[in-house]
């Protein structure tokens, strides 16, 4: 068994066993390139192997500011930073989810191969009993994210050394056809710091999880 199937079965398990009737809300953080979409998308499907249908993911980059608002505020080279993200719109959206008082609620899904967010990328269904809300900056200490805390059920960090994020995050924007000089800019100027700020400035977490 891989470290990933291990860690999503068990945290799977946790949440299933949890949930009592009404709709539970994980918070799973981490740096870029640290494996927690992965996780997510994981213990997901773990639940719904269990439990069809029972559970969804639903990613915070869809709240990532366009690139024209971006380019207007000079932060657009900064994409990915704490500041390029709408978390207010984040925060409401995670009240509606965990209040499932809708017959269905369409969330927005960050594109990746255009880096736009599509509006309504994703429908989650009142049905759903599970939601594992996966990013970068969901548990971090300051204003406005020290709001999200309190929504969630379970809270998540996943830890993986600065050396391995590296390795990772030059494969990912090797494969995205950046060049060197474009892959150390993302990863100096951009990725690794903000790596580093998610591990120093989140709350101590439910569950701490090395990948």
């Amino acid at each position: 068994m891989t470290a990933l199937v291990d860690n999503a079965k068990r945290l799977a398990d946790r949440l299933l066993s949890s949930y009592s009737g009404s709709r539970l809300l994980a918070g799973m953080a981490g740096a870029p390139g640290s494996g927690k979409s992965s996780l997510a998308d994981a213990v997901v499907e773990e639940i719904n192997h269990k439990r069809p249908g029972f559970a969804a993911v639903f990613p915070m980059d869809g709240f990532h500011y366009d690139d024209a608002v971006l380019r207007d505020m000079g932060r657009l080279a900064n994409k990915g930073a704490i500041d390029t993200f709408d978390a207010h719109g984040l925060r409401h959206m995670l009240q509606r989810l965990k209040a499932n008082e809708d017959d269905t609620i369409a969330v927005p899904v960050f594109d990746r191969s255009i880096e736009i967010a599509r509006a309504g990328g994703r429908l989650i269904p009142r049905e759903t009993g599970i939601i594992v809300c996966e990013g970068n900056y969901l548990l971090m200490r300051n204003e406005p994210w020290d709001r999200l805390h309190q929504i969630f059920d379970l809270t998540v960090l996943v830890e993986v050394p600065v050396e391995e994020l590296r390795r990772r995050l030059r494969e990912r924007w090797f494969f995205y056809g950046l060049d060197e000089e474009g892959i150390r800019r993302k990863l100096d100027d951009n990725d690794i710091p903000n790596g580093m700020a998610i591990m120093d400035g989140s709350i101590e977490p439910d569950v701490r999880v090395p990948n």
